[in-house]
């Protein structure tokens, strides 16, 4: 073997050696939250069901309140059992609020005023898109931007994001996280999404 060899084979070596101690990307600056939780929606959608379902697998102390409101974190509070984490997932449907009676309008306010509050009290704050592009405006009916308005009513001021990667298609969470700096954390498939908050809360 000639001196050049054993130069580059060693130097590939010790680059493995160097990667393999070293964790995978993304996973170091992976923030944590603690439990207790509260899961609510700005929007209606389903998709909190998706993370109840996580939550629930990891055995993750929670509440899931559709219309959780501040009053709600006040009481907890109150009560000697504050939240430690509010997560408020993102997207939009008429149907759901339908069912709800609730109108767009009243969503924000509604979302406004707890995020406020959880501020307020320093709960940590998980804003979370977890249906894809399917959730976005650019699958809405024409003129519909509800989806939209609750991603800009939630991201902005939230601790960090947990959003599907294909739902990050044109770059609108990636834009909030660095103009904003907010942690951004990406999964692609819906299972990954257990693994996610997992790390996240050290399960």
């Amino acid at each position: 073997m000639t001196s050049l060899r054993k130069v580059v084979r060693g130097f590939l070596a010790a680059s493995l050696a160097l990667a393999g101690a070293l964790p995978l990307a993304g996973q170091a600056q992976t923030p944590t939250a603690q439990v207790p939780i509260l899961l609510t929606s700005c929007g209606q959608s389903p998709g909190p069901e998706r993370v109840k379902f996580f939550l629930n697998r990891l055995g993750l102390q929670h509440e899931f309140l559709a219309q959780a409101t501040a009053e709600d974190l006040v009481a907890a509070q109150s009560a000697g059992h504050p939240y430690k984490t509010l997560i408020v997932v993102t997207g939009a449907s008429l149907k759901g609020m339908g069912a709800a009676g609730v109108s767009m309008p009243q969503e924000l306010a509604r979302t406004a005023a707890l995020l406020a509050e959880a501020k307020k009290q320093g709960i940590t704050v998980v804003g979370a898109h977890v249906e894809g592009m399917a959730r976005r405006a650019q699958g809405a009916a024409p003129g519909d931007n509800s989806d939209e308005q609750s991603i800009d009513a939630v991201m902005p001021l939230s601790t960090f994001l947990i959003v599907r990667t294909d739902g990050d298609e044109d770059q609108r969470f990636t834009r909030i996280s660095q103009e904003k700096r907010i942690p951004l954390l990406l999964f692609e498939k819906n299972m990954e999404m257990g693994d996610l908050l997992g790390r996240v809360f050290g399960k």
